[in-house]
């Protein structure tokens, strides 16, 4: 008797992506152009895909899965903070979700929005472009400023150099 049905295929990646040591990277999962995946992150794509947009960074010990109900896309230009679990939900273009965060099955992050660090978005909440999102349960708080929505919009880009570096002949992880 099989008590569920597994569909993996190879995860689907290019020269311009960053995987550190100990990432892992299952299944069907799609990484567009420079995306930047830590150290000891997991990105399993057994029974659903992931797909994750150009320029965005899960940084460590990030766990990224799906149901079969639900696949997990995040936008391009997002920033996942240390220890995220995103489960089977949708994070919006130049979105910042912070430290130890749990966004959870059909849960949607609109464009352009802040989950702040150690917030649980409860499944199927849905949330408007340019949010401060945060608790738990999750609420938003208030509308992000022209000055956050322009920090975040461009904080992917110091990962990008982090990526580069560590990529490089000189410098290795222990």
């Amino acid at each position: 008797m099989q008590l569920f049905s597994v569909l993996i295929s190879k995860p689907l990646y290019n020269e311009t992506n960053f995987m550190a040591s100990g990432s892992k990277i299952i299944g069907r999962v799609f990484l567009k152009e420079n995306v930047n995946i830590w150290f000891n992150s997991v990105l399993r794509g057994d029974v659903n895909e992931i797909h994750v947009g150009e320029n965005t960074n899960i940084q460590d010990l990030c766990m990224l899965h799906v149901t079969e109900d639900h696949n997990l896309i995040i936008g391009q230009n997002v920033t996942i903070g240390h220890s995220v679990i995103l489960h089977g939900c949708e994070v919006g273009d130049s979105c910042l979700v912070g430290m130890g965060s749990h966004i959870l099955d059909g849960a949607v992050i609109g464009d352009h929005c802040i989950v702040a660090a150690g917030s649980v978005v409860p499944p199927f909440k849905k949330y408007p472009p340019k949010s401060m999102i945060m608790g738990s349960p999750a609420k938003v708080i208030r509308e992000l400023s022209d000055e956050e929505i322009n920090f975040i919009s461009n904080h992917h880009k110091s990962y990008l150099g982090y990526a580069k570096t560590f990529n490089s002949e000189d410098v290795r992880p222990l």
